[in-house]
């Protein structure tokens, strides 16, 4: 894979924003229109529907928690390549998981026809270009794709960060919404070492977007509820990190 075009002014001023505050808020509109800027997102369609068909998370299942995921790892070079890597596990240490840090979780994989889509493709080229222009002196990535569903009982309020107020101990963070179905909440809060908010917004809408600087700020998600306690009710999220690789 390889990006075309280039940020625009948006993305140009909300690099700016995450310089000086360490995060950034994009409405579903404008984060649209960046991603334009880079790619196609002519299948997204498909795209949101592939959520419909993650897998079970066996780690949380454990602890009575609802939540279903694939994960793939990419790396991505500065002048814009970007490779699927082999499948590998996901492994966070304590210090940035206590509930289910120094294991290897090992989840299904992103689906090919995902990991090959324009959307996907698009959303990795706009996170390089993006990050990149904040880390100029990173030379190689390595890229984490998470496809996340969080599912609300009629008696069980889904838990989109189990885990509490974190960091996900890479460098970067984007996270997309791709869908809510009858769900209520789900505010994200970024928080400074000490605990002190720095802001709170939620994500609602489709491409609705969180960029963070994750060496500088913590970040969780309250829980969701079901509008409709007889309904399904689900909360599908994209999250994407950059580590220097």
């Amino acid at each position: 894979m390889s990006p075309a075009g280039s940020i625009d002014a948006a993305s140009a001023a909300c690099i700016d924003v995450v310089r000086e505050q360490g995060f950034c808020f994009v409405r579903a509109d404008a984060m649209r229109d960046a991603l334009a800027h880079v790619g196609g997102l002519e299948d997204r369609v498909a795209f949101t529907a592939s959520w419909a068909s993650l897998a079970p998370d066996a780690y949380l299942a454990k602890t009575g928690r609802f939540r279903r995921r694939r994960h793939a790892v990419f790396s991505a070079t500065a002048d814009g390549g970007i490779v699927r890597e082999p499948h590998q596990p996901h492994f966070q240490s304590t210090t940035y998981n206590a509930l289910q840090g120094n294991i290897e979780r090992w989840f299904e994989p992103v689906t090919d026809a995902v990991a090959g889509s324009a959307c996907l493709r698009t959303i990795l080229a706009y996170s390089v270009k993006f990050f990149g222009a904040l880390a100029p002196d990173v030379g190689r990535w390595r890229i984490e794709v998470h496809q996340f569903r969080i599912e609300a009982r009629a008696d069980v309020a889904g838990e989109p960060t189990p885990e509490g107020v974190h960091r996900d101990g890479v460098d970067y963070v984007l996270v997309l919404m791709v869908d809510r179905s009858n769900i209520a909440s789900g505010t994200t809060t970024i928080h400074r070492g000490d605990g002190e908010m720095l802001g709170s917004f939620t994500l609602t809408e489709a491409f609705d977007a969180a960029l963070v600087d994750d060496a500088r700020v913590f970040h969780g998600v309250t829980p969701v509820t079901a509008l409709d306690p007889a309904l399904p009710a689900h909360r599908d999220v994209l999250v994407v990190t950059l580590k220097r690789d």
